[in-house]
């Protein structure tokens, strides 16, 4: 099991809001745990799992344009 915080950062748009709740809301298509904070999102689950959604994330926002992704990897116990 590993945990990554991530926070998604659009760049050039005046809609980032939108930007980060479609990417967040892509974590519904795979089989993971997370909690949505006020600035970044904890993922939880198998290494695949978290690395998978990671990815989508990062693809579902970039849809929108250019973005950054800042993420937080461990596999330290909560």
């Amino acid at each position: 099991m590993i945990c990554a915080e991530v926070s998604i950062y659009p760049l050039k748009t005046g809609n980032a809001s939108a930007v980060i709740n479609n990417a967040i809301n892509s974590l519904n298509d795979h089989e993971i745990e997370y909690t949505v904070g006020s600035i970044s999102t904890h993922l939880h689950g198998s290494e695949g799992q978290v690395w998978d959604s990671l990815q989508q994330m990062f693809n579902r926002a970039r849809e929108s344009g250019e973005v950054s992704m800042v993420v937080t990897i461990t596999n330290a116990a909560d």
